[in-house]
């Protein structure tokens, strides 16, 4: 990597920091003033955006202390039919795992805490991706937590598959530009509780 680039990576990184800490105070200001509006709008709009696609695998997350919560979307997309799946980290550089999880099934504690599927759930590659994020802008792209997983895992998959890949946010998370790199992947849709985003190139 040249001196420039490296220059601008640091910039880049350091961007991200300084806006990821600010919208995860603007995240908690929102949820606290939208309050169960937001898992109605967030239901109501994803059914009208998945409710009728051919039913496949559809991977959520289980949510950490301040995130979007996506079970009350995964449950009305269960019954409509598509089955679901939650991730399971496998190693720091490595991309994510996937495991058939349905409501009512056990979960047990992986990495941070965050409830997994327990190993003897089966192994599976999903459709549709719910992603969660701290930030998005027109263009697809979305700021996470900084580890890098789903980028990796994005990555990874459209190299096995087509799937569709839909952050989950609200509209108070919009910026005008996400600070990007080269291995950032985008997003193809970003939901939020008044209505569903397609990025402009899909």
């Amino acid at each position: 990597m040249s001196t420039a680039s490296h220059s601008a990576a640091e910039e880049s990184l350091n961007l991200k920091r300084i806006l990821r800490e600010r919208q995860k105070a603007r995240r908690a200001d929102a949820l606290a003033k939208l309050g169960s509006g937001v898992n109605e709008g967030l239901v109501r709009c994803g059914m009208a955006l998945l409710g009728d696609r051919p039913t496949g695998i559809v991977s959520g997350y289980y949510p950490m202390d301040g995130e979007i919560w996506p079970l009350p979307l995964m449950a009305a997309l269960r019954a409509k039919g598509h089955s679901l799946a939650l991730p399971v980290m496998q190693g720091k550089a490595e991309p994510l795992l996937f495991r058939a999880w349905a409501p009512g099934d056990p979960l047990i504690p992986g990495v941070w805490g965050i409830r997994q599927p327990a190993p003897d759930r089966s192994v599976v590659l999903p459709d549709i991706l719910l992603v969660p994020l701290l930030a998005f802008d027109t263009h697809g792209y979305r700021l996470g937590y900084g580890g890098g997983y789903y980028d990796r895992t994005l990555r990874h998959l459209r190299t096995l598959k087509p799937i569709l890949a839909i952050g989950l946010g609200l509209d108070e998370l919009e910026v005008d530009a996400v600070p990007h790199l080269d291995y950032d992947e985008r997003l193809d849709w970003v939901l939020t509780p008044s209505g569903a985003r397609q990025r402009p190139d899909t």
